[in-house]
């Protein structure tokens, strides 16, 4: 049971999906940007959620993958801790403030966005979309197009070029998807009947083996 768990729940995108949302909290302050409370009580919702599921990855994991994934978080924090003192200490006003934190910011968005780029690659060769989760592509398509409309509306462009750029990412994502879609039905299906045509023969052996054995015997 544990080892499902802990599987369900991969462990790399834990931290760096945690490590993001932790600086758009930081880019939503008002002592960063003002006026962001949207962007605090959404970005601070799905921290308060990705650190259940790395509670959950760190009971149920070996004690490893746990160790990996907490350092790597700590370290993270650190970054992040760091990079507030600095921005708060060093930068004076709220505009140079939000400059800073939020390229940080649009620089990690535009990564997480590209990261499942490389799936890419697999699907062509393969001509198949197994390894592609179309309802995770598009909901990242989702939340792109709304915070896109959000930072058109409030004109910020430190949220409308990542998201605006990773919109683009996720649609190429989902058209590659539709493109391979039938085909992988097809592979699908003659897999099954491969099986189904493997099973027949291994029956049909057994059973002309039983024969022979029965004959043998009279």
């Amino acid at each position: 049971m544990q080892e499902e768990i802990s599987g369900a729940i991969l462990s790399n995108p834990i931290p760096s999906n945690i490590q993001q949302l932790r600086l758009w909290v930081l880019y939503g302050l008002p002592v960063v940007h003002p006026n962001s409370t949207l962007v605090v009580t959404i970005y601070g919702t799905g921290l308060v959620i990705e650190i259940v599921y790395l509670l959950l990855f760190i009971i149920y994991s070996d004690p490893k993958k746990k160790l990996k994934v907490v350092v790597i978080v700590v370290v993270e924090l650190l970054f992040v801790a760091v990079l507030a003192l600095l921005v708060l200490t060093l930068a004076h006003s709220t505009k140079l403030r939000s400059a800073i934190v939020g390229s940080i910011c649009m620089a990690g968005n535009i990564m997480m966005y590209a990261s499942p780029l490389a799936v890419m690659k697999l699907v062509i060769t393969a001509k198949s979309v197994e390894h592609m989760p179309f309802f995770l592509f598009l909901a990242s398509f989702a939340k792109g197009i709304s915070w896109t409309a959000y930072a058109l509306i409030r004109f910020d462009p430190f949220i409308a070029a990542p998201n605006g750029m990773g919109s683009l990412l996720v649609l190429a994502q989902l058209i590659l998807y539709a493109t391979f879609y039938e085909s992988t039905k097809r592979q699908h299906a003659e897999r099954k009947a491969k099986g189904e045509v493997g099973l027949a023969e291994k029956t049909n052996y057994a059973q002309s083996k039983k024969g022979s054995t029965t004959m043998a015997h009279y």
